[in-house]
């Protein structure tokens, strides 16, 4: 079911799957840079057979959300996006974030607390690699005249993640590229989004996202790519510490992707660690 919110800038576009049986609270799913909502679908999905209301959303500038009339897509922007979409849904929500969206989720819990019921932070830490950073930018910009068919997009996908096999019917990417007038096909997003700085931090830096976990009080699950070239060893072991309690899981033959690349154990992955920490509704 679709479903808007007021966000801090406009309008904010996601899916929503009911809860099957005892709901166990919201959940929000935040895509990475460049990508769609479209991104979670069957994560969202499994959450929502173990309970969760869960609500795959669309970023400022992205999908079918409203563009930033100024072309704001830093940290702070984002974040007051976050906050407004927790007001409206009235409670702390499980939140679910790879790249972009884990670091929004990480520096808006650190910094305003009681938004999440739990944190999943999909190949993202603090401490970046500017390696893995500089490969997503050129990727991101590569293709500012669009493609002529959507086997250009696949192929140009598959260029990028290696990990990944190139589907046999390129139709899937449709959700992330639109049609223009011109017969080409560009990247359903602003393209004012490159401007901002480097992806996926944000124009966030390390020391105000490591101090921002610092804060983060509530259960949470790093899954990071094995193969990952955004997210080392170091990063890893910095978020552990900063977050006592904090758990990480490495998913194999994966990269930055985690969860495109290998959903089904990414997934079971999220699932387990719900199970394991018991995150449910808070009590009355």
């Amino acid at each position: 079911m679709r479903v808007v919110f007021d966000g801090a800038a406009g309008k904010l576009v996601g899916d929503r799957w009911a809860p099957v049986g005892e709901r166990r609270g919201p959940a929000l799913l935040l895509h990475g840079g460049g990508q769609t909502r479209h991104s979670w679908f069957r994560t969202a999905a499994a959450l929502a057979d173990a309970g969760w209301d869960a609500v795959a959303l669309d970023a400022r500038g992205h999908g079918d959300s409203d563009w930033a009339p100024d072309g704001d897509y830093g940290t702070d922007a984002l974040d007051a996006d976050l906050l407004a979409v927790i007001e409206q849904v009235g409670e702390p929500a499980l939140l679910v974030g790879a790249s972009m969206g884990g670091m929004t989720a990480l520096v808006a819990e650190g910094e305003h607390g009681g938004l999440a019921r739990a944190l999943v932070l999909v190949d993202i830490v603090p401490r970046v690699e500017a390696d893995g950073v500089a490969r997503i930018m050129a990727f991101m910009g590569a293709n500012p005249d669009g493609f002529a068919s959507l086997d250009e997009v696949a192929e140009a996908v598959r260029a990028y993640n290696p990990h990944r096999k190139r589907p046999p019917n390129p139709e899937g990417l449709r959700k992330n590229v639109r049609l223009r007038e011109n017969g080409r096909w560009y990247w359903h997003w602003d393209p004012a989004f490159l401007r901002v700085g480097d992806e996926p931090r944000r124009s966030t830096t390390h020391e105000r996202a490591a101090a921002a976990a610092a804060r983060v009080a509530v259960p949470t699950l790093l899954v990071r790519g094995a193969q990952s070239d955004i997210v080392s060893e170091d990063g890893v072991r910095e978020l552990l510490e900063l977050i006592p309690g904090s758990v990480h899981v490495d998913v194999s033959a994966t990269g930055h992707m985690v969860a495109g690349d290998d959903n089904d154990v990414f997934t079971r992955t999220v699932l387990d660690f719900l199970q394991e920490k018991r995150v449910s509704p808070r009590r009355p």
